[in-house]
């Protein structure tokens, strides 16, 4: 194909042309598609609905240790579940590893809201600190930076490689500011890009030396076993070992759950990290709970038994999204490939496929969109305080909706994307005649 940018005046009015009456064409669709969030589609939840008969009032709710589940106790999760989430982490051990709620948000919200009134392991509390700051690698979890603005805080972007965030500028910030407290990381299947950090990048993560005593790396392995294919599939280090090796047991905290594994909203989530870092956080469990749902971890521990049974139900999970991802990649790279106004991310698992457009053309392609009857999510969303600098990323999230509903947001998505691309090239030219003149 012949470049957008290497035609004239005169073929890009006779395509805006073109390109417009299709759209108008697509908006007298009626369409109502939702691609905004990357949600488990009604036929991954079905296929875990078994899941639902593992325990019945007349199973055993014991653990293996002959515990109760029904009652008070292990207030951070049975033995099993621990086991079960080590693996599903790649954690070295159990003991390691605190079971919490049905939520991975919610522990990464309560790690920051415990450091802004309580502090990190007896240092000073956030709150009583003149300035915090957080690094926030970008594009990213707009779900993340929300936390971070909830609660005051500054954030800073570093931008994202191929390898992992920018790491000269990570060290240079979190060895030089004791204002940094933190930084947020997605380091397998990144969202949105779909990038999985490196092993260098993990190991000068691990080796960093922070100004601050309670700075932590907020390692949010959300996608540890969500590969799209059996055959290619990322691997990253354990960001726990490497520490341990790197003399820096205490600075990482790790993050998972089960919500795209069984039932989102319905999973178990963990938190992996030193001992003394989870002796500090049971410090405040100990008033905020009495413990959590450890019929749900017995649940998970009885359905999956052990990493191989995770593992095969993957897979299942894989077969329903991979052809997903690749119908929106095969329309993406049929209809814009060549045309020189937009590149995208190919990855092998996650969640997210990331768009770079042209510059300033983001919010207008998600508002064509819009009016258009498919629903993405916010441009700008993936920056620091919704704050694209180039107004440039879209977040796609192929997962939801059908294969038909899929094909049909799909091919608006490009036409959109191709409609506004004209236009801004016509507005470009206009102002480069006008200077001219």
């Amino acid at each position: 194909m012949k470049s957008y940018k290497e035609l004239s005046r005169e073929e890009l009015e006779q395509l805006l042309r073109q390109l417009g009456k299709a759209y108008e064409d697509a908006k007298g669709r009626g369409l109502k598609l939702d691609m905004s969030r990357g949600k488990p589609s009604v036929s991954q939840l079905d296929m875990g609905m078994d899941f639902m008969d593992i325990l019945n009032s007349s199973s055993d709710f014991q653990t293996e240790a002959g515990l109760d589940t029904r009652n008070y106790g292990l207030m951070d999760g049975i033995p099993e579940a621990k086991e079960l989430m080590a693996q599903m982490m790649g954690v070295p051990s159990a003991e390691q590893v605190i079971v919490c709620g049905n939520a991975s948000l919610t522990v990464m919200y309560d790690l920051i809201s415990r450091s802004m009134t309580h502090g990190v392991m007896g240092n000073t509390p956030w709150c009583k600190q003149d300035r915090v700051k957080f690094l926030c690698p970008a594009p990213g979890y707009d779900r993340h930076f929300a936390i971070t603005q909830h609660f005051g805080i500054e954030m800073i972007t570093v931008p994202m490689t191929e390898n992992g965030p920018d790491m000269d500028m990570v060290e240079k910030l979190v060895e030089s500011d004791a204002c940094v407290k933190g930084i947020w990381c997605v380091p397998k299947y990144s969202n949105p890009q779909g990038y999985s950090y490196s092993d260098e990048t993990v190991r000068r993560f691990a080796a960093l030396k922070p100004a601050a005593a309670d700075f932590r790396i907020y390692w949010d392995n959300a996608y540890a076993i969500h590969h799209l294919y059996e055959d290619k599939q990322d691997e990253i280090l354990d960001i726990l070992s490497e520490c341990e090796k790197a003399g820096n047991p205490d600075i990482v905290y790790e993050i998972s759950s089960t919500s795209k594994v069984t039932f989102a909203g319905g999973g178990i989530s963990a938190l992996a990290a030193s001992k003394a870092n989870l002796d500090d956080v049971r410090s405040s469990l100990t008033v905020q709970t009495i413990g959590f749902d450890k019929i749900n971890q017995l649940r998970h521990v009885r359905y999956f038994k052990d990493i191989n049974g995770l593992k095969a139900h993957m897979r299942k999970h894989a077969a329903i999204i991979r052809p997903k991802f690749e119908a929106v990649l095969q329309v993406l790279e049929k209809e814009l490939d060549g045309l020189g106004i937009a590149e995208w991310t190919n990855p092998k698992g996650g969640y997210f496929i990331s768009f770079e457009c042209m510059e300033g053309c983001a919010k207008k392609i998600v508002a064509k969109c819009k009016e258009a009857g498919v629903v993405l999510t916010g441009a700008g969303a993936t920056y620091p305080y919704g704050e694209d600098p180039d107004d440039s990323n879209i977040r796609l999230a192929p997962t939801f909706p059908t294969p038909e509903e899929l094909a049909e947001a799909a091919d608006l998505f490009v036409l959109c994307v191709k409609l506004v691309s004209v236009e801004t090239l016509l507005e470009e030219r206009a102002m480069v005649e006008k200077c001219a003149c």
